[in-house]
């Protein structure tokens, strides 16, 4: 009797322990299921707005696209019809440069719509001052870092205008594009950034277009003359960004904005002895005012000041890449509207020249790591291939053994 209760009492014992461990087991089932869906939402929510926001910055960055590359070739545009019935490059130039005074006005108005600001506006330019130096903006400071940008920024649009009365707006606006080329051999030689093999590419096929582009006409005056104003407006622009680079470094919005607004407001002082010296001396004719084409003059004005406005913006809203991809799209833009409107027929020298430089510019938009980033893409995609392949010969091994084991063979190792 004693062995049989000593028997018994541990199965009425695990007998309690099976009815009661269901229960219990279903409780903390139920707890750890509604435990789980708060944790994975949890870990799911930070991700997906990161997803929205990067979609949603992509989109921005698409949109911003159009409405630069639009900008620039209603810009261009406007200006061959300009330059037909009033010849004056350099006034339309200084016209156009004056209206970046607006550019620091715009600026404060957007910032206080977004972050309703309390600063006044000269509180926030004193704030944005600081790009000149701890002790902000001094008369000196303004003539010596204002005045070498503001003569850069007047010698890229002078000669970009010049290019226009001769040569095409696509040829003018492909050419434009070597700027880059020649921003990367600046900031090679002077700021000592870091080789890259691909980009001497670029800048050799960027070269090669230009003396494509020389030889569309077989070296025709004209022709010629406007490809060396083209060249000259890429590269006094590309100067410039090496200088501001160097000079300046890393600006923000506000600071950017500031140091616009200053520039124009330099070329309103300082360089408006210049449109008088040409008009005195007969070189640009300007005739009375009420013969101006103000329409034609403020709507490239104004056409300007928002693609540097979109400019600026842009590379703190989106992808600084979308910026450049948007500057390249006003190369076709052009080609559209110059055949569809005027008609122009292109020579085949003339579409390979643009198509090398378009392609060079594209090589220059790359990033530095380029090339690491593509090798582990390459290495991750063999070892995934390896396994894929070892899997398969995994799978055809235990077919072949499951099929001999069938057909009764039996496999005899040799020793």
């Amino acid at each position: 009797m004693k062995k049989h209760s000593a028997r018994v009492a541990p199965l009425s014992s695990y007998s309690t322990q099976v009815l009661t461990c269901p229960i219990s087991e279903g409780e903390e089932g139920s707890d750890s299921h509604a435990e789980t869906p708060g944790s994975e939402t949890s870990e799911e929510s930070p991700s997906f707005q990161t997803c929205t926001s990067t979609a949603l910055k992509v989109l921005g960055g698409l949109l911003m696209v159009l409405c630069i590359s639009s900008s620039w070739v209603g810009c261009t545009q406007v200006v061959k019809l300009t330059l037909k019935s009033f010849s004056c490059p350099f006034f339309i130039s200084w016209f156009s440069s004056n209206w970046n005074m607006l550019f620091f006005p715009i600026y404060y108005s957007g910032h206080v719509v977004i972050t309703r600001d309390k600063q006044t506006p000269i509180q926030k330019f004193r704030e944005c001052s600081k790009l000149f130096g701890e002790d902000g903006m001094t008369l000196k400071l303004f003539v010596k870092r204002t005045a070498p940008f503001s003569i850069l920024w007047t010698l890229t649009n002078y000669l970009y205008l010049l290019a226009l009365k001769k040569l095409t707006a696509t040829d003018v606006s492909a050419l434009y594009c070597c700027h880059k080329a020649f921003v990367f051999l600046l900031s090679w030689i002077v700021l000592k950034d870091r080789f890259m093999g691909v980009r001497i590419v670029a800048a050799i096929m960027a070269i090669t277009g230009i003396v494509m582009m020389a030889y569309a006409d077989g070296f025709h005056r004209d022709s010629f003359v406007g490809v060396a104003l083209a060249v000259g407006s890429a590269s006094t622009s590309a100067l410039y960004k090496v200088l501001f680079k160097m000079f300046l470094g890393s600006a923000n919005l506000g600071e950017v904005a500031h140091f616009l607004s200053t520039m124009g407001f330099f070329n309103l002082i300082f360089i408006s002895c210049v449109p008088l010296i040409l008009y005195f001396t007969k070189v640009e004719h300007l005739g009375s005012l009420s013969s101006l084409p103000w329409g034609y003059m403020c709507g490239l004005a104004g056409l300007w000041l928002v693609f540097n406005i979109l400019v600026d913006v842009g590379v703190v809203l989106t992808y600084p890449i979308l910026i450049s991809i948007g500057t390249l799209l006003s190369v076709p833009g052009n080609a559209a509207v110059d055949v569809l409107k005027h008609e122009v027929i292109f020579s085949v020298v003339r579409l390979a020249a643009t198509c090398i430089i378009c392609l060079g510019f594209l090589l220059l938009l790359l990033p530095e790591e380029w090339d690491s980033v593509t090798l582990r893409f390459l290495a991750t995609i063999a070892d995934k291939k390896s396994e894929d392949h070892g899997e398969e010969l995994t799978e055809s091994s235990v077919h072949t053994r499951s099929r001999s084991r069938a057909n009764g063979t039996v496999s005899i190792p040799l020793a």
